[in-house]
């Protein structure tokens, strides 16, 4: 059973995705909050798989909330998904930063809603190639990137570098495979051993990673 908390300050949207949630037989919600800091509180109360949570909220907004629960051991097996109304803008690198394990547009489809609590609760990153290749045009532009995770690179072998950068480009493990003409789970060797360099807590940190190092801008050239 995926146990999921949703936050988000209006009734109505959180109602809509209850209604959607409630009629699968694997998905449950244990919980609902209407800003950041009661869903603190309820998320450890609950320890659910999934927090949905809303971007910009009175008392304490969806970024923080993220930050916060993303710090605590204690809760390392929560994922955390951003909804927004706004589609890409600056929110949804900074949610990634914080620790979200990806995003949803409120404007979603309802299969495509489900499908991606169920892929969320599988710890992958809900990261589409297209959301990924505007993410990258927008920000790996930048005149230099963050020197701490240059650095951080050279703990990985050339594979996991490129293993990391087929990620940041919104690839599962199987694209990942077929791309480096590899076994898949030869793929997520490689991808779980970047993680665990890189002091990861899901993939979609790998593509933060990816990101501030420069290293998809590097892979690219």
């Amino acid at each position: 059973m995926i146990r999921v908390l949703l936050v988000d300050d209006q009734p109505l949207i959180r109602s809509g995705f209850r209604a959607l949630l409630d009629i699968e037989d694997d998905i449950e919600v244990v919980a609902e909050a209407a800003d950041g800091s009661r869903a603190l509180a309820l998320v450890r109360e609950h320890l659910p798989d999934i927090v949905l949570l809303d971007v910009r909220m009175p008392v304490m907004d969806g970024i923080e909330a993220t930050r916060r629960i993303a710090a605590d051991p204690a809760l390392a097996s929560v994922h955390v998904v951003i909804l927004t109304n706004y589609g890409l803008d600056e929110y949804v690198f900074n949610a990634l930063r914080a620790g979200a394990a990806g995003f949803l547009v409120k404007d979603i489809q309802p299969e495509d809603f489900l499908h991606a609590v169920r892929v969320a609760a599988r710890g992958d990153a809900l990261l589409a190639p297209s959301i990924t290749r505007r993410l990258i045009h927008r920000y790996v532009s930048r005149p230099q990137p963050s020197p701490g995770r240059a650095t951080a690179l050279e703990e990985l072998t050339n594979r996991e570098r490129e293993a990391v950068a087929l990620v940041a480009q919104g690839l599962s493990n199987d694209e990942v495979a077929d791309r480096m003409v590899i076994s898949p789970l030869t793929a997520k060797t490689h991808v779980n051993r970047a993680m665990t360099k890189l002091h990861a807590r899901d993939r979609a940190q790998l593509v933060v990673f990816a990101y501030e190092s420069g290293l998809v801008a590097r892979h690219d050239s």
